[in-house]
């Protein structure tokens, strides 16, 4: 009776879980030791096919135990994460706005132009398919477009992250270079996803969109200059 609890190249065992390990491993060393008490004297089990197999199980056990370990380093370095994100709450920053999120049917850009012009906006996908694609009159400085999540066949889009690509000229018919950097104030955090997501207004960001981070300078309470206690102050 051979037992071959893993395959040849000793990198798989049945189920996934260290229990499944431990049951196959009892399993195993049950019909070892049947078979050592059921050996034929004349032609004894090759202990180096079973030395083997142990060898096998404890490498697999050692990989299993890796996984866990890694794993428990992701959750930790993703709670840290969004205990970092949460201290971006009340800073002003500076991102890269090209992608946002659409949630609620609604996403926002802030489009930056030093001219009047008339664009032509694409809006793609997480995948790169185009879903939206229309014209819009832009002014000068930065302001808001808004995307109700409509894509150009009427249909809604779903819920997720879409890029804007602005293609603008000025009456003239003279390119337009646009940008949708912008500035603002981050008003909450979502931690709830795979990654923290940030909130400027209704516009929603992801880190590492963030090009600049600038805190409110702290309120400096009482007469400048004045160090120490309080004490008596006398006159020559």
């Amino acid at each position: 009776m051979a037992v071959t609890p893993v395959n040849g190249s000793g990198t798989s065992v049945t189920g996934t879980s260290r229990q499944s390990l431990v049951s196959n491993f009892d399993t195993f060393l049950q019909l070892l030791t049947t078979q050592l008490q059921n050996q034929n004297p004349l032609d004894p089990l090759d202990t180096n096919q079973f030395t083997q197999q142990l060898v096998q199980f404890a490498g697999v056990e050692q990989q299993l135990r890796q996984n866990e370990n890694l794993e428990s380093l992701v959750a930790i370095g993703k709670s840290q994460r969004n205990t970092d994100a949460l201290n971006f709450v009340g800073a002003t920053v500076t991102a890269a706005g090209d992608t946002t999120q659409l949630q609620d049917s609604l996403a926002v850009w802030y489009v930056t132009s030093p001219k009047p012009a008339q664009a032509n906006i694409t809006i793609t996908n997480s995948e790169g398919s185009v879903v939206y694609a229309g014209t819009s009159a832009i002014e000068t400085g930065t302001q808001p477009y808004q995307w109700n999540g409509r894509t150009s066949t009427g249909t809604i889009a779903p819920s997720g992250t879409y890029k804007i690509a602005i293609n603008a000229v000025d009456t003239a018919g003279q390119k337009v270079t646009t940008s949708t950097n912008f500035s603002g104030v981050v008003d909450s955090v979502d931690v709830s996803g795979e990654q923290p997501v940030l909130m400027i207004g209704a516009t929603l960001i992801n880190i590492d969109q963030v090009r600049s981070v600038r805190r409110p300078t702290p309120t400096i309470t009482g007469n400048p200059g004045t160090t120490g206690t309080t004490g008596t102050t006398g006159t020559n």
